[in-house]
């Protein structure tokens, strides 16, 4: 078949192992699955953090894996691009074949032709036209489409698929990606909607995992995220040769939003750019499947009683909770545990009254949180200019903090406040009496 030209990308660089092991877990999944398709190292890239496997606080040291009854999906991932190399400049570099631009790593680059296949795949926190980057700046939507633009400009591929998990995911390209660019996306999220994290749970009457719980020793901590973990374990015991991405995206679908009725968590996979793409089948992306379904779980495909699943957002509160609640009585752990839970949701509760307090110097009370929180019709962009959104931003958080990966959802406030035609010195003063109150 064509070859093809692989790049995955996962997070990391948090204080604690579970929100990095969620997307980490993902990516060494992904590559497992490929590699064993049948592509070779020089046809696939990893951008990978890789502080999770050796990670003091790892249950398996040295192992990864994504679903309870995984194995390890670590061992043989290269490590072309991890650590600080992992930035958007690289990123987007290595999608263009820019080899002269890329700054440390191993150099791979997509160097592809104009009758090469691209399959991407991309996961990590989000939030409203943006998706997060270990180190420097993160992912912006216009960028992202930008890159895209080019590569397509450049006639260096046919036809590019694109899975991209994060919270609001579908704000990447709503309105964004234009058809006839030859390429297919499908996000784990509408562009206002939460994306999930799945194998969570203790198996408790007050913490069921309902079919499938993570190990024991993983109290707290997520194995990967819902979409991301249906489309593999699809993709693990599909016959790719016969089906087609379409396909997958129709199953992976209703496993994704299974449990929205039934317990109210899930997200609604939503698809974009040219959709006759996905009718080409899944080998042309993804290679063949062997007949080694080890990566898969023995219950891939039951949707409605999945594991007990957690928004992306919640995953790290979720995980000192449990730190917190299996703590010994009166044990240090218990009160480092009880202090680390009690700084994460005061963090939270800062920025949400930084940003709600925003809102109402600029719009008033009555106004402010309509304002920072109404969203607009399906198909437009989230802000009328990128450039705004991103002063707006550094602006904010040169007053208030940095944006953590939880911070992010107030990304279409701060946009709504550049689409309302506030000037950068009303952003920037209003912004310093919010937060210094």
């Amino acid at each position: 078949s064509t070859p093809s030209n692989i790049a995955g990308w996962a997070g990391g660089k948090e204080n604690l192992s579970v929100i990095p092991y969620i997307f980490q877990a993902d990516v060494c999944h992904a590559y497992q699955l490929l590699k064993d398709g049948g592509l070779k190292d020089e046809n696939i890239i990893v951008f990978m953090y890789d502080d999770i496997a050796n990670n003091r606080e790892n249950p398996r040291p040295g192992v990864i894996i994504n679903n309870p009854h995984g194995h390890d999906v670590y061992k043989g991932v290269p490590k072309d691009y991890v650590l600080e190399d992992v930035n958007a400049n690289n990123f987007y570099n290595v999608i263009l074949g820019n080899k002269s631009a890329v700054v440390g790593g191993s150099g791979k680059v997509v160097n592809s032709g104009p009758n090469d296949h691209i399959f991407i795949y991309y996961t990590d926190h989000g939030g409203p036209g943006v998706v997060s980057m270990p180190s420097g700046e993160d992912v912006y939507a216009n960028d992202l489409i930008d890159v895209l633009k080019k590569k397509h400009a450049s006639g260096t591929y046919d036809r590019l698929v694109f899975y991209l998990e994060a919270c609001e995911s579908g704000s990447m390209f709503d309105g964004l990606l234009p058809e006839g660019l030859d390429i297919y996306v499908m996000t784990a999220s509408e562009p206002n909607e939460d994306s999930w994290a799945t194998y969570c749970g203790e198996g408790t009457p007050d913490d069921p995992c309902l079919v499938e719980c993570p190990p024991p020793e993983f109290q707290g901590v997520c194995l990967g995220d819902l979409y991301s973990v249906a489309w593999m374990e699809d993709s693990d015991v599909t016959d790719r040769d016969a089906d087609s991405v379409q396909g997958q995206h129709s199953r992976v679908a209703n496993r994704t939003a299974a449990n929205i009725t039934y317990g109210g968590y899930g997200s609604h996979v939503t698809e974009y750019g040219d959709i006759v793409v996905s009718f080409d089948r899944l080998s042309t992306y993804m290679g063949e499947a062997s007949t080694n379904h080890s990566h898969a779980s023995v219950n891939a495909m039951s949707f409605s009683t999945s594991s007990k699943s957690v928004d992306q957002y919640s995953a790290e509160l979720f995980y000192l909770f449990t730190k917190h609640q299996n703590a010994p009585e009166g044990s240090h752990e218990k009160f480092e545990a009880h202090a680390r839970l009690k700084e994460a949701i005061s963090q939270r509760t800062q920025v949400d009254n930084n940003v709600k307090h925003l809102g109402e110097l600029l719009f008033g009370v009555e106004k402010g949180n309509e304002v920072l929180h109404s969203v607009l019709p399906a198909g437009q962009p989230l802000v009328d200019s990128w450039d705004c959104l991103k002063s707006y931003v550094k602006i904010f958080e040169a007053h208030c903090g940095r944006l953590t990966s939880y911070g992010k959802k107030h990304i279409r406030g701060i946009a709504n406040i550049c689409n309302a035609g506030i000037t950068s010195e009303q952003m920037a003063s209003t912004s310093a009496q919010a937060c210094s109150s």
